[in-house]
């Protein structure tokens, strides 16, 4: 660095960065993998890679998926929480590929969230005597 304006230049130019990133992530859709040993064990690595691959195929820039530890329900893993931008988070339990493939195309595509699927369906079923 040679001068005060080049230092105002690459202030700038790391402004520009951040709020280009800020812009991306007001647009992102969040898919949250619970891979905790629970999770694993339960089949959660097979959920991760088909939201990955099916987000992929479909050419869904603007998905993240990722993965965080136990959640603390290991009974409805493997799990996976669903953040649309300006919405609730959707949490699905008991998942497997065919129901990611149908959160991605219904929620996550179509914005409509594939209520069987959820945490709140799972334990009124538990709550009929119908454990799943």
């Amino acid at each position: 660095m040679k001068s005060i304006s080049e230092l105002e230049q690459i202030r700038k130019a790391t402004l520009e960065r951040i709020n280009l990133r800020r812009e991306d992530k007001e647009n992102e859709v969040r898919v949250v993998v619970g891979m905790a040993t629970c999770g694993i064990a339960a089949g959660a690595r097979p959920v991760m890679m088909a939201f990955m691959t099916e987000a992929n195929r479909r050419g869904l820039s603007q998905v993240t998926v990722s993965q965080t530890g136990c959640i603390g329900m290991c009974r409805y893993e493997p799990m996976a929480d669903v953040y649309l931008p300006g919405q609730e988070k959707v949490t699905y339990v008991n998942l497997d590929e065919e129901k990611v493939r149908r959160i991605v195309l219904d929620h996550i595509v179509n914005g409509r969230p594939v209520a069987e699927f959820t945490i709140a369906s799972a334990q009124n079923e538990i709550n009929r005597g119908n454990k799943k």
